[in-house]
C-alpha cells in the first residue's frame, strides 16, 4: 500500500512540514513527519483487534515547537544525531584536536546539540519495497554543524512491514573522521493506562553502563545480576523503579542473539513489542521527566512515566571512553545499522 502525505504545519522558521502515513494489510499505521524524521503516531491492534496509538506524539508540527515542549525537550519519536545520548562536558578529542559542542543537558552535550537531527527538515521520498510501504529520509549535515567535524550524509528508511514491524535502516558516510551515534527516540505505551509501570520488560543484556551524577558513564560495565537493572527475565517496569534514583535512564550492554534485544508485554491490551537491533546497547528511559505539562494526540496528558523509550545505540560518551566500542566513522566507510520494532499479541 502506497504511503499518503498531508501538510503537517509550518515550523518556527517558516518551513512547511509534511506528514507521511504508511499502512500494511493488517491495519497497522505509522505516521512520520519530515520534521526531525519523527514518528508521530503508530496504530497497533490489541488482542481483540482494536487499533490504538502506542507512541507519544502530537497532531501537528506546532506541538513539537511549543514553548513547553522546547523547555522540557523530550524528543518524542525523533531521529537523533549526530550523537545520540550524552557526551561528557560537551567535548571530545579526535586525532589530537579537541572539539567543543553545546552543553544542552546540564554540563553535558545531549542528542546532537541545540539543533540536532530532530529539529531539521529531512528530504522525504515515500515509496514501496518488497517488505512494505517505505519512507526514505535524507539529510546532509555540513562540516562544523553543532561543532562536529566533517560533512555527514545520512539516509534513514522507515519500512512498515507485512509482518507488523516498523523497521528503521540507517546509512551514513563522512568526508572526515567524526563520531556518529544514530537512534530513534520514540516513547511507547502499549496499553490504555496513563503510565507504563505495569508493562513487563525483558532486556537481553547481562551488564549495564554505570553512570555518575550527571548520567555520564564511569567506564564500568557492571553485571545486572542481583540489581534492579536485571531484566534478563520479565519484570514490571515499576516493580523496582523506586530503587533506582530518578528512575531508569541507563544503557544496557546487549548480549545479541536471534531473540532480539528486548521484549515488552502489556497485560491489559495483550500487545507485545519485540525489539531487534545490530547495535551494542539500548538506552531504556522511563519518561522520568514528563510532568503533565504536555498534551498529545487525542487529548492525552503526558505525565510522569507516560511512555518508555528503547533507544538502540552505541554507549553514551563513547568518544571519551576508549574502553567502549568506537563510534568514529571514517571517510570511505559506510555506517549501516538496522533496528526493528515488531508487534504481536498474546
Amino acid at each position: 500500500m502506497n504511503p499518503i502525505s498531508a501538510p503537517f504545519g509550518t515550523t518556527l522558521d517558516g518551513a512547511a512540514a509534511q506528514l507521511f502515513t504508511l499502512t500494511n494489510a493488517h491495519g497497522l499505521q505509522a505516521s512520520i513527519t519530515d520534521y526531525g524524521g519523527t514518528v508521530t503516531s503508530l496504530l497497533v491492534p490489541d488482542r481483540h483487534g482494536v487499533l490504538a496509538d502506542v507512541v507519544l506524539g502530537f497532531d501537528s508540527v506546532a506541538g513539537y515547537q511549543s514553548p513547553a515542549y522546547l523547555r522540557s525537550g523530550p524528543y518524542f519519536g525523533a531521529l537523533i544525531g549526530r550523537y545520540g545520548n550524552r557526551i561528557r562536558g560537551g567535548r571530545f578529542e579526535l586525532n589530537g584536536k579537541v572539539y567543543t559542542l553545546a552543553t544542552n543537558n546540564g554540563p553535558n552535550h545531549l542528542h546532537g546539540g541545540l539543533k540536532g537531527f530532530d529539529k531539521v527538515i529531512w528530504k522525504a521520498e515515500p515509496g514501496t519495497s518488497a517488505d512494505g510501504a517505505t519512507l526514505k529520509l535524507t539529510y546532509q549535515s555540513p562540516d562544523g554543524e553543532e561543532g562536529y567535524p566533517g560533512t555527514l550524509r545520512v539516509t534513514v528508511v522507515y519500512t512498515l512491514t507485512a509482518d507488523n514491524a516498523l523497521r528503521i535502516d540507517y546509512t551514513a558516510t563522512t568526508d572526515r573522521p567524526t563520531p556518529v551515534n544514530l537512534t530513534n527516540h520514540s516513547y511507547f505505551n502499549l496499553g490504555p493506562g496513563p503510565d507504563i509501570l505495569a508493562h513487563e520488560l525483558t532486556l537481553r543484556a547481562d551488564r549495564y553502563t554505570v553512570v555518575g551524577d550527571t548520567l555520564i558513564p564511569t567506564g564500568e560495565l557492571r553485571p545486572v545480576a542481583g540489581t534492579p537493572f536485571d531484566f534478563t527475565t520479565p519484570h514490571a517496569i515499576g516493580e523496582r523503579i523506586a530503587q533506582v534514583e530518578g528512575g531508569y535512564d541507563h544503557n544496557w550492554v546487549l548480549t545479541g542473539g536471534t531473540e532480539g534485544a528486548a521484549t515488552v508485554y502489556e497485560p491489559v491490551s495483550g500487545r507485545v513489542m519485540d525489539v531487534f537491533t545490530d547495535q551494542p546497547g539500548v538506552q531504556c528511559y522511563t519518561g522520568n521527566f514528563l510532568d503533565g505539562t504536555l498534551t498529545g494526540q487525542g487529548g492525552r496528558v503526558y505525565g510522569k512515566h507516560a511512555g518508555f523509550c528503547l533507544e538502540t545505540q552505541h554507549f553514551p560518551d563513547s568518544p571519551n571512553q576508549p574502553g567502549f566500542p568506537s563510534t568514529i566513522l571514517q571517510p570511505g566507510e559506510v555506517l549501516r545499522s538496522t533496528t526493528s520494532y515488531q508487534f504481536r499479541v498474546r
